[in-house]
């Protein structure tokens, strides 16, 4: 029996599939055929080969949505930002400007092919794919301000984790509820989904308050500071390695061992799209085109990250802006922009199990692989650059205590599988609260050494 919303839209089965691990990719191999993992799925076929320029740039401006298709209306800030940044280096703050904007339609371009490279693909793979291409822009920012020589860079890295995990969480999610609510009195999802996704938070929360748990705790027994820096680094080294394992697990888990569990939940997804029917009826990308979108988009962020990190110091000095505010804020709202679009537009076609595996699948790919890749990487610049090695994952107190009471709030919420508007809204007005206290939060940077910087200001605050 099919359910009906009151816009009259016919969500799909009202049963959920049976979940299973037994894949069709078992089956092909007990029966001796062939398996059709690799082939495109017929939702995805473009009807064309290699690359046509005229469809390729038609396909990228329309885009997924409309709300994509107005970010496309900013490429022409891209050029501006590349010329601005090497003829008028001396003003900072449009510079900064110009990239930060320049950013968001760059960021669309990785979301929009990732998003058709996925429609190729299997659901699980598919989801997989598009959270990683999601992820793009907040790794190469992550390593872009590994090597940069601002001071304050792990100060700001470690705010753009927390920030990047609360924005996904917090903002992204309840955007999800709140623009899905609009259409519907209620809306429901897997707890294959939920369960998963805020338990791992859960336990990737906790494994990052153990540094700075660690360091306090030492600190209150009066253990000098000088010597708890190396043992506090050598905790954060192997607690990265520990997460990523447990991301690859994860993956995994999705991919492979019980992909028939999420192959029946997006199945039921793809059955209750409101409008499957018009999007199976648009021109899509060749895979080819994917590529090559992919290949474009990720340069030119690479290009304008480069150009955001250098000029993030004199903003800062002379704009007012705490670095708190930068990292925790104004950082992770650009690098996430192209996940956020796309989570938002599924919620709103009624495939919540897609958003929320987006929005959990992206926070969990920052918690257990981004923010222990820094980590890594930092380790192994450190033979070529000696600032490098000091990155960890010592956290503030105040971004671990909104980190955890955001993941237990987030958890409650996905508790009874059901979300509205109102839920959405509350989880809104969390984040802009968390984002209030971030910008009258005083200067408080990382020297050269590695130690605090404390305020810069003397007064420690706007």
């Amino acid at each position: 029996m099919a359910e009906k919303s009151h816009d009259g839209v016919q969500d799909g089965p009202s049963i959920l599939p049976i979940p299973s691990t037994y894949t069709e990719g078992k089956r092909h191999k007990r029966s001796g055929r062939k398996s059709k993992k690799f082939e495109i799925k017929e939702s995805g076929e473009s009807g064309r080969r290699g690359i046509h320029p005229w469809h390729f740039l038609r396909i990228t401006f329309r885009s997924a949505s409309r709300a994509s298709t107005l970010c496309n209306i900013l490429w022409p800030v891209v050029p501006t930002a590349l010329a601005v940044r090497y003829t008028l280096k001396e003003h900072h703050l449009l510079i900064f400007i110009l990239s930060y904007i320049a950013m968001v339609p760059c960021a669309n371009l990785i979301g929009f092919a990732g998003q058709e490279f996925a429609r190729k693909v299997p659901h699980v793979a598919g989801v997989l794919v598009e959270t990683t291409c999601g992820s793009v822009v907040e790794i190469v920012l992550f390593l872009v301000f590994l090597q940069s020589d601002n001071p304050n860079k792990f100060y700001i890295i470690k705010a753009a984790i927390m920030g990047s995990i609360l924005a996904t969480m917090l903002l992204c999610l309840g955007f999800v509820f709140f623009v899905g609510g609009l259409l519907r009195d209620e809306q429901t999802f897997s707890d294959a989904i939920s369960e998963a996704g805020s338990g791992l938070l859960l336990m990737a929360g906790v494994v990052l308050t153990v540094p700075a748990a660690f360091r306090q705790g030492l600190l209150s027994l009066g253990v000098p500071a000088e010597e708890l820096g190396p043992r506090s680094l050598h905790i954060s080294r192997i607690i990265s390695v520990l997460l990523i394992i447990a991301y690859l697990v994860y993956v995994f888990f999705q991919a492979r061992s019980h992909h028939g569990i999420y192959d029946a939940v997006f199945e039921y997804d793809e059955h209750r799209d409101r409008d499957k029917h018009k999007d199976r009826s648009k021109d899509k990308l060749t895979m080819t085109e994917c590529i090559i979108a992919l290949a474009v988009s990720i340069t030119l962020v690479t290009l304008l990250a480069i150009g955001l990190v250098h000029q993030i110091e004199p903003v800062i000095e002379r704009s007012g802006v705490s670095d708190a505010f930068m990292g925790l804020i104004l950082v992770p709202l650009v690098e996430k922009f192209a996940e956020h679009l796309t989570a938002i537009d599924e919620a709103w076609d009624n495939q919540m199990n897609f958003a929320l595996s987006h929005v959990l699948g992206a926070t969990l790919q920052t918690a257990l692989f981004n923010a222990p890749l820094t980590v890594i990487v930092g380790w192994g610049l450190g033979t070529t650059n000696a600032l490098a090695q000091h990155m960890d994952l010592d956290f503030e107190a105040f971004n671990l205590i909104m980190l955890i009471l955001s993941i237990l709030t987030v958890g409650k919420v996905l508790q009874d599988q059901k979300s509205n508007y109102l839920e959405g809204t509350l989880l809104i007005i969390l984040y802009v609260s968390i984002a209030v206290s971030a910008y009258y939060y005083p200067f408080t940077g990382v020297d050269l050494a590695g130690g605090e910087a404390g305020s810069a200001n003397g007064e420690g605050g706007h």
